[in-house]
């Protein structure tokens, strides 16, 4: 039996549940972008897409929080969102928790 230690040895994390696979934080905004379409029912949205600007509100945020729990393992808080407002950030955000 052999272990394939790509990703560790390349100093990428491995992904959470229903996440991404790939590079670090790369793979991760795809995921949150997906997550941002979701909950902002918008096809528009893009990894430096501001949240709060596409019309997200504070109550929809917790549901992205929520999911990134769900699907990352990370516990995020609403100041952490909202000092990281666009995927891009958050994903960010998800790595560096991780």
């Amino acid at each position: 039996m052999s272990v394939d230690t790509t990703a560790a040895a390349a100093g990428d994390t491995p992904a959470g549940p229903g996440a991404p696979a790939g590079s670090r934080a790369g793979a991760d905004t795809e995921g949150v972008v997906a997550m941002f379409r979701r909950v902002l029912e918008s096809e528009d949205v893009s990894a430096d897409s501001d949240f709060f600007l596409l019309g997200g509100d504070s109550l929809v945020a917790t549901r992205v929080l929520s999911a990134v729990a769900r699907s990352y393992g990370v516990e995020l808080t609403f100041e952490d969102f909202l000092g990281a407002p666009t995927p891009g950030q958050l994903a960010e955000k998800i790595a560096d928790a991780r």
